[in-house]
């Protein structure tokens, strides 16, 4: 038996490659919408007084507005132990952080976000001049868990325990009143040095100026503890005329950082820096808060290493063009060529072929020799002779112009030998003839 292939009409063809096509391309519109969706990075951010989530908010509507690669989902905590116990656990991108809080073996640093300076406040017209004058005294912690560490740091350095001093934490709402109660005899707390919480460490107190009692063993303490460093607070930070403090006062500093976990891919955290100062060059005429933001620490021993996109950013070696896309550009064409082959492939599949006028000719050949045979007298032979005296002076022009539709000389000569035989014997036969009778007529003899 023999089997025969199904042949599919033309529009039958034309509709499997229409379907196949609209895949790829639809295919192609989701994988590139995918590529192209913004990378959406989760942030944790947390402070007592909720300057923090408002700062995050500030940085993510600008992201969105400029609808930039990156966008943030932040959610806010309590306080930055909180939002250092979130990111710790994985469930987060990104955090807020202060660097002397927290689990921070995971985190690398994108950015300083701000600086806070440790403030040992005591009561107006206070006596307490150095941290020994707290001896037996209760100092009221603002933040309370907060400060922790830093509360660790002060009583091993100054042995606090012996000199009986205690450390109460305080709510900020409380403050006020446990100083107007005495409950404490100074403050601790911990603020950016800007006007509004200036302010609010002024109103703590009904009348007069508090008293700023120096760290003086700073230096120390931020050795034993890269958190912190050594920070002098400028005279008249809280009072201009008289000057209050009358002097510079030493004591510590903390940073605050946006840090990002450390698997996080280069190139994401990069362009996430990138953005972070440009919000800030963007905005900080009409946010102020924004002011504190500055460059992560890139040295090796910075206390909380930088994430190596931030620093690539930093150092201005980041990935050149050819870097990123020199593979893409290597295999776009491979890419091209098998499209190419796909398309030609379809273009047979449908049996569309631009026309062939070699084959044209050929067949105007072919078809003469019938035309001799039944040649009916010499003029319809002289005709057929000067068509072929035509294709030839046409074949043998295109051949002179290198033209592709150029039948090859030896064809050329076979066939036009092979006419000009059956012309000759057509003449022959027709001289030969009695009558000059078409093939197929009959001639009827007399009776």
């Amino acid at each position: 038996m023999n089997v025969r292939s199904i042949a599919f009409p033309f529009w039958g063809r034309v509709l499997l490659l229409a379907g196949i096509f609209g895949l790829l391309l639809g295919g192609g519109l989701l994988t590139w919408r995918y590529i192209e969706r913004p990378t959406v990075l989760k942030l944790a951010v947390g402070s007592i007084d909720g300057e923090a989530g408002k700062t995050a908010s500030i940085i993510a509507s600008h992201f969105a507005n400029k609808k930039s690669p990156i966008r943030l989902d932040f959610e806010t905590f309590g306080n930055a132990v909180d939002a250092g116990k979130a990111f710790s656990s994985g469930k987060f991108d990104l955090a807020v952080v202060r660097a002397d809080v927290g689990d921070l073996s995971e985190a690398r640093a994108v950015a300083v976000m701000a600086k806070a300076v440790v403030m040992l406040i005591a009561p107006p017209g206070s006596k307490i001049t150095s941290v020994e004058g707290l001896r037996g005294r209760t100092v009221g912690v603002v933040g309370g868990e907060v400060n922790r560490k830093l509360v660790d740091a002060l009583t091993k350095q100054y042995d606090l325990t012996s000199a009986r001093v205690t450390f109460k934490n305080l709510e900020v709402s409380d403050t006020r009143r446990a100083v107007e109660a005495r409950e404490v005899g100074a403050l601790l707390v911990v603020i950016p040095l800007t006007e509004k919480y200036l302010s609010q460490v002024r109103g703590l107190f009904k009348t007069g100026a508090p008293v700023l009692i120096p760290i003086d063993a700073a230096g120390a303490i931020a050795d034993a503890n890269g958190a912190y460093e050594s920070f002098d607070i400028p005279k008249g930070s809280l009072r201009g005329a008289p000057p209050v403090p009358d002097d510079d006062v030493t004591t510590l500093r903390v940073s605050y950082y946006l840090v990002a976990n450390k698997k996080l891919h280069s190139s994401v955290i990069a362009r996430l820096t990138e953005m972070v100062v440009a919000a800030r060059r963007d905005l900080i005429a009409g946010q102020p808060q924004l002011a504190g933001i500055a460059a992560a620490d890139t040295d090796p021993d910075a206390f909380i290493p930088v994430h190596p996109g931030a620093a690539a950013y930093y150092n201005g070696t980041e990935q050149s063009f050819m870097d990123k896309y020199g593979d893409d550009i290597y295999l776009a064409p491979m890419l091209l060529g098998a499209l190419a082959s796909i398309l030609a492939a379809a273009w047979r599949f449908l049996g569309i072929r631009p026309p062939d006028h070699r084959e044209a000719t050929l067949n105007a050949f072919y078809t003469l020799p019938r035309r001799i045979r039944a040649a009916p007298d010499d003029a319809e032979l002289c005709a057929i002779e000067q068509e072929v005296d035509d294709l030839l002076t046409a074949q043998l022009a295109k051949t002179m112009r290198n033209d592709e539709d150029a039948l090859e000389i030896a064809t050329l000569v076979s066939a036009a030998q092979r006419i000009d035989n059956l012309i000759h014997h057509r003449r022959s036969a027709l001289a030969r003839a009695p009558l000059s009778v078409a093939p197929g007529s009959s001639i009827q003899s007399e009776t």
